[in-house]
């Protein structure tokens, strides 16, 4: 629990570092939290509420592989939800973010309703009846939250918002027992059952874990390979760049990836692409052109085997401490995820393509120093590029020019996972 005077004093200041990286300005985040409480005092006559750390993510690699079971590797980030929460004797959960209107759930009935598909009820509603089914108390709560996470960005922040619920519920009533990686499953579950997305694990993975991992979707449990990295003392800035598009009504685009790979798949009788050799796929292309009627399904299944095989050559580099090698990476995934996968524009709306702009601006200012690719999804929202310390005014001012001041922004690595925040 915490207050105001004890967040004035310092009491947060040793758990900055491992939120936020090595470069941020503690002042800014004592007022985040200072105002977070002081707004939950306004809101819920409570003065000593519990504060809450959940943070987006970034994809590094494997750009629409989980769903079919596939390699990746993403980044915990230094952007993040706050929350302040108290408990609840009852069962209505209260959350009120900033900028939303309030969401209310009484955790008495927890039956999906297709009417809250794509809300924040659906979310808390969903996540409780994962507790409830893996026989996990639950119970309500008050919750004020503030977000660094940008919406629309590909930062992940409505598996952000998941995380941080299944977080909260499994510290005020579960002792913290749920590893990330069961705050994760459980974050998933709600977002495809009732919020009615069809999503992967990585981003509720990579929100939950902290740090850079490598993920193999093989298995029901993935396997999980922590990999230490600072790309700033390599010399490079990790950024995206927001080109103005969101991607929040273009959930047919997205469903339409794993729906297309998993055709090549049932070709094979297998649910996943995973479990089909890409030899024997190849083997089989007259065929399958033939049965699917469909190039862009075979497209995107050409780019799961080779962005798999690129994932695990990125660990490799990463590992090897070879950052000439795993920018080159970089670079190949951007180019088979514009070329084969074609998710940087929506199929809809071709004369829309900021992120095909972004990319293009991009590589010209680099000159072939290091690294742009879409940004997760993708179809719309940011880029993601990796740029020389040396090139980042220029690279910023640019970009920031032909689309929007701000636009640029720049991320660390965090280390924390999703927490409630013990001093």
């Amino acid at each position: 629990m915490a207050t105001v005077r004890e967040v004035q004093n310092g009491a947060l200041h040793l758990r900055y570092p491992e939120f936020y990286g090595n470069v941020y300005d503690e002042a800014e985040h004592d007022r985040r939290y200072q105002t977070l409480i002081e707004t939950h005092a306004k809101l819920f006559s409570e003065e000593n509420p519990i504060l809450f750390s959940t943070a987006g993510r970034s994809e590094l690699g494997g750009n629409h592989t989980d769903h079919n079971k596939g390699r990746v590797i993403a980044a915990t980030i230094n952007l993040d939800t706050i929350a302040a929460v108290t408990k609840r004797n009852d069962s209505i959960v209260t959350i009120i973010s900033e900028g939303y209107p309030p969401v209310t759930v009484d955790l008495n009935d927890l039956v999906v309703k297709k009417e809250e598909y794509n809300t924040t009820e659906s979310l808390v509603r969903g996540i409780a009846f994962a507790f409830k089914e893996r026989n996990l108390a639950i119970g309500g709560f008050c919750a004020n939250t503030s977000s660094k996470v940008l919406k629309g960005s590909g930062l992940s922040s409505s598996a952000a918002i998941e995380v941080l619920c299944g977080t909260i519920f499994n510290h005020l009533y579960n002792d913290d027992v749920l590893k990330p990686v069961d705050l994760a499953q459980i974050g998933q579950f709600a977002e495809n059952t009732y919020f009615g997305k069809p999503s992967g694990l990585m981003d509720q993975l990579a929100c939950a874990y902290g740090g850079i991992i490598g993920i193999d979707f093989k298995h029901q449990i993935p396997k999980i390979q922590e990999v230490s990295c600072s790309f700033e003392e390599k010399g490079y800035r990790l950024v995206i760049v927001d080109t103005g598009g969101n991607h929040a009504d273009l959930t047919h685009e997205y469903a339409s990836v794993p729906i297309e790979m998993r055709a090549v798949a049932a070709f094979f009788d297998e649910e996943n692409l995973r479990f089909v050799s890409e030899e024997r796929f190849l083997s089989r292309l007259p065929d399958l052109r033939s049965s699917l009627q469909n190039d862009r399904s075979i497209l995107r299944a050409l780019h799961f085997f080779e962005e798999n095989k690129r994932v695990e050559k990125m660990l490799e580099a990463l590992e090897a401490d070879d950052m000439k090698r795993y920018l080159e990476l970089v670079n190949e995934s951007g180019e088979s995820s514009f070329c084969f996968l074609q998710n940087l524009y929506p199929s809809i709306d071709p004369t829309e393509q900021g992120l095909s702009l972004a990319v293009a601006l991009g590589k010209e200012i680099l000159q072939g120093q290091g690294a742009v690719r879409v940004h997760g999804g993708g179809f719309a929202g940011t880029i993601q590029a990796y740029v020389p310390i040396a090139l980042f005014d220029r690279f910023t001012a640019r970009m920031e020019k032909v689309f929007k001041a701000g636009s640029v922004t720049a991320l660390a690595i965090r280390k924390a996972p999703t927490t409630a925040l013990i001093y």
